[in-house]
């Protein structure tokens, strides 16, 4: 498995391999053919940035069999997906911020997010496989109020496409299994988030190949897969950490309004 990441050092971006406290800096194309410069840089010395900005930044709801079966939803045979504002996405350690002036609930939602390597459009699982380049974990920020502020009209771009909304990171874990890791979410150090993510209904390789049918998608794109029982409000000054075995731990602070 192999932990790539993107960072910044004095205004200056760059990506690479992380090999415990260091990267193994890279040059060329991302989604290419990147190669090892021999550069090394000890992680203390960066600020790391989102592994990916997506061009495309798609989110499920309704995909894990616990959370369907608590809450009473029926079982989906097709993605239940929204759009998020791609814009919306942060890195490792920034600052969650609610929309000016609201003061309504804010969720988290602690789920693992497919990256996607190749362009991919109407392709079978096993082609909608290989156009995975890795997973890396998201927090799906979510304004509730937002959601539901118009009885006549669910809200979901907006109450998920906030600035800030999108935490993505800290890493894309190539080579994952994700069929034997969890996704846990800590508010302030207590855990209260936690499920297997072989308890989705729609595995990766069928969501890429599923949504692939209406949507053409390209490197770089991210499709966070849902998320399970837990997803509780935030309150200004706690830290959220979304931990992934394997991929790390994507931990952000919630503070008031910008």
């Amino acid at each position: 498995m192999t932990l790539w990441v993107r960072y910044d050092r004095d205004g200056a971006e760059g990506f690479g391999t992380l090999e415990g406290e260091e990267i193994a800096v890279h040059a060329g194309e991302f989604f290419g053919t990147p190669a090892p410069t021999g550069k090394r840089l000890p992680l203390s010395a960066v600020r790391l940035l989102p592994p990916v900005q997506p061009g495309a930044f798609i989110g499920l709801w309704n995909n894990f069999h616990a959370a369907a079966a608590k809450q009473g939803n029926a079982i989906p045979e097709f993605p239940l997906y929204f759009l998020k504002n791609p814009r919306c996405v942060i890195g490792p350690g920034a600052a969650i911020h609610p929309p000016a002036g609201y003061d309504g609930k804010v969720l988290y939602e602690g789920e693992l997010g497919i990256v996607i390597g190749r362009q991919v459009s109407a392709a079978d699982e096993a082609e909608a496989e290989a156009a995975i380049f890795g997973y890396t974990a998201v927090n799906d920020v979510t304004a509730l109020d937002l959601l539901t502020a118009d009885a006549s009209f669910p809200q979901w771009a907006r109450a998920k496409g906030c600035d800030t909304f999108g935490p993505i990171g800290p890493a894309i874990a190539t080579g994952f299994d994700w069929r034997s890791a969890r996704v846990t979410v800590a508010l302030n150090g207590r855990v209260r988030q936690d499920y297997p993510l072989a308890d989705m209904i729609l595995p990766p390789a069928r969501i890429v190949s599923l949504i692939s049918r209406e949507m053409t998608l390209h490197p770089g794109d991210v499709i966070a897969c849902g998320t399970s029982l837990g997803a509780l409000p935030i309150r200004p000054g706690m830290q959220v950490a979304v931990t992934i075995e394997g991929i790390g731990v994507l931990e952000n602070p919630y503070a008031p309004s910008m």
